[in-house]
């Protein structure tokens, strides 16, 4: 008999789940063994440790596509990541999939992401390294940055649907299973990323009169429909009534249609807002302040420690990296308005102010 409060959800889980689900009682354990709670699932206890992070915090002012908006209005950084974890729970639930192990990929999916957006992270491609993706320095930030260089060791199913999650313009869900999440919770979240910055970037690029709602493709509108909620809800129920248990495993699928309209409407977006003018203007001014800040911490090793000290990462010194890797895990940390202050108050000259005696 169940004798604690996760116990006896862990039975729950069993008996209602998918067959193709992973069970919080199934999970393949952590890199560091620890004693499981007596309330909640492994998988629980990865969401709390994530949410409580430093990094999802900072989430808040990193750019999703426009440049440390003031208008509150705008998606944010984590905003996005709410609303991936509020589809892929939707589409988790319909498919009885494991909910909780869900929420945790799709609220750490992109803790690791830099200030600017894509922007930043293309820069530290460009001058740190040409293998950096958010999605690694995601799964460094749950394995070494947080909790004073002991990382939040997190199950193994959780950081694997981190660093599955990305596609950038691939596909949405490659054949080779490398590439997909070892868990079909991950592939979910793969998915609701995808649908989740499709619909709140066309959003906020109508907000910004960058486009307009009659500029997008006619055959997205018919197939999608008109509006933000419209849009989300069609891609929604067509991958939950598309997806089906098929040779021994759970396809998820969309119907040629939708996956159609999707791909269209994710061209027109690279195309019209992703490479816009207004954008690149904004990805020049990053590459100065981001490029500049990097050169800055290579040669000054007092300033970066302080800086790693100020975000609570100066644990990350202790497993011997380069240089280079601190400074980009720095800069990779920053919020967009941590750097523009950061870079105004190193590059930018002070105002004589005379001594008053």
């Amino acid at each position: 008999m169940p004798t604690s409060i996760r116990e006896q959800f862990e039975k729950r889980e069993d008996a209602f789940m998918s067959p193709f689900a992973c069970p919080s009682s199934k999970s393949n354990g952590r890199v560091v063994a620890e004693a499981p709670c007596a309330v909640r699932t492994a998988f629980q206890v990865d969401r709390d440790r994530i949410v409580y992070s430093n990094a999802f915090r900072r989430l808040k002012h990193k750019t999703q596509v426009f440049l440390a908006p003031l208008v509150d209005d705008y998606r944010t950084r984590l905003t996005h990541t709410l609303e991936v974890a509020q589809i892929a729970r939707a589409i988790a639930r319909a498919l009885y999939l494991n909910e909780d192990l869900t929420e945790a990929i799709a609220l750490g999916h992109d803790l690791g992401h830099t200030p600017f957006g894509h922007s930043g992270e293309t820069v530290l491609k460009e001058i740190y390294s040409a293998g950096f993706s958010h999605a690694e320095q995601s799964l460094r930030v749950v394995e070494v940055l947080e909790n004073s260089g002991h990382g939040l060791n997190l199950t193994r199913e959780v950081m694997d649907g981190i660093l599955k999650h990305s596609k950038g313009y691939g596909t949405i869900l490659p054949e080779d299973p490398e590439e997909l999440a070892a868990t079909f919770e991950g592939r979910v979240v793969r998915i609701a990323d995808f649908m989740a910055y499709l619909n709140h970037d066309l959003d906020d690029a109508i907000r910004s009169r960058i486009v307009t709602a009659g500029q997008v493709p006619d055959s997205c509108t018919r197939r999608l429909g008109a509006t933000h909620s419209e849009r989300a809800t069609a891609m929604i129920k067509d991958l939950i009534s598309t997806s089906r248990p098929e040779g021994g495993t759970l396809r998820l699928a969309l119907s040629a249609e939708v996956h159609a309209a999707m791909l269209e409407l994710r061209q027109f977006m690279y195309e019209n807002v992703y490479r816009s003018e207004q954008v690149h203007r904004d990805f020049e001014k990053s590459k100065k302040i981001l490029s500049e800040l990097f050169a800055f911490f290579l040669e000054n090793d007092a300033l970066l420690m302080r800086g790693l000290t100020d975000l609570q990462m100066e644990g990350c010194t202790a497993d011997g990296q380069p240089r280079e890797r601190l400074v980009c895990d720095f800069i990779a940390s920053m919020t967009d308005r941590y750097a523009m202050n950061l870079y105004t108050r190193l590059f930018f000259p002070s105002p004589f102010q005379e001594k008053i005696n």
